[in-house]
């Protein structure tokens, strides 16, 4: 796994810690700048022989070119069979017993599958642990598809060891490889909480000021920006009722059978170890799962709408630059000839 972070200590333990005992067996992590113990958790990993830490300090951040350095690496000096990109606020959930198992049935033709984005709701409370309050997520068929937000439908990548891989910026796609898709098949579910707390959306906010100065879902105040998003009971309801709200707490009963009873933390992978074996989905749960897989094709479709669009429109200046150009050109031409 490659990981980017800064400043993630409110969710990192309980992120490495799920993927470890899932079926990772190894973490490349490059840390941007982190303040807040973020280090001193990767740390505990890296002593126990499961993390690389690298450093980067750079401004501007430079995500795809850190994680494609990070998965040349791991193709390169590391072994890897198969490499996932996640975020500090992603849980790659595999439908089947651990990610071992379900990216060992990938035909070996293939070399790049997709997870789906399960987005998860800020909920009341800012006390407990984001895995025992965040136990709501969106779903995808009610999602908005505006490309600044959240909680759109949307897929992550994971692929083959490749050295000469690139990663493109979000960890959403790959660029220019070589590598096979396997389209339409989603072995993974991608547990996300963008958003925790209100503190870690302030911590986000003017991390990523500069970034985000156009965008109109990050206000000045982050608990004005977090309040009208949490669920409370009432809206819980009604989204429950309408289908737009599904309870799960898939991760929550995972993550309270690997806390450390001894500190405060998650326990570390015994070696040797196989990974947890995970309930296996239902008819009932493929069943829905399918819906939302259609849900994130719909979605891909407008995408593509989108950047059509927004290509055309580029053409279009293009054309008449072009156009502009031509004419003055020919209008000089004209007037060097002189009359007749």
């Amino acid at each position: 796994m490659t990981l980017c972070v800064k400043d993630e200590a409110d969710v990192l333990d309980a992120q490495l810690a799920f993927h470890f005992h899932a079926g990772v067996d190894y973490a490349i992590v490059t840390d941007t700048g982190s303040t807040d113990g973020t280090l001193e958790i990767l740390e505990r990993y890296r002593a126990a022989g499961l993390v690389r830490l690298e450093r980067d300090d750079s401004v501007p951040f430079r995500q795809g070119e850190l994680v494609t350095r990070m998965a040349r690496l791991a193709a390169t000096e590391h072994g890897a069979d198969w490499i996932v990109h996640a975020d500090a606020d992603e849980f790659w959930w595999p439908r089947a017993s651990n990610l071992v198992e379900a990216l060992s049935a990938v035909p070996p033709r293939y070399g790049v599958v997709r997870g789906i984005w399960r987005p998860f709701v800020p909920r009341p409370g800012d006390g407990e642990p984001f895995y025992e309050r965040m136990t709501v997520r969106l779903a995808p068929h009610a999602a908005l598809n505006e490309p600044e937000r959240p909680y759109r439908p949307h897929s992550k990548v994971a692929h083959r060891a490749d050295p000469t891989v690139r990663v493109a910026t979000g960890n959403h796609d790959l660029e220019r490889t070589r590598l096979v898709p396997l389209r339409g098949w989603y072995p993974i579910e991608v547990l996300h909480f963008p958003l925790r707390s209100a503190k870690q959306v302030e911590r986000k906010h003017q991390a990523n000021l500069a970034a985000w100065a156009e965008r109109r879902l990050y206000a000045q105040d982050a608990r004005d920006t977090l309040r009208p998003l949490v669920v409370d009971e009432e809206e819980l309801a009604r989204g429950l009722e309408a289908g737009v709200l599904a309870v799960d707490t898939r991760l929550r009963d995972v993550l309270r059978t690997l806390v450390d009873p001894a500190g405060g933390g998650f326990v570390l992978p015994a070696a040797g170890r196989r990974p947890l074996s995970l309930p296996a989905p239902t008819i009932v749960d493929d069943a829905l799962f399918a819906v939302d897989a259609a849900a994130l094709g719909d979605a891909d479709d407008v995408r593509v709408r989108r950047q059509l669009d927004g290509l055309d429109a580029r053409l279009k200046a293009l054309e008449r630059s072009f156009a502009v150009r031509a004419e003055s050109w020919l209008r000089a031409r004209l007037r060097a000839r002189g009359p007749g």
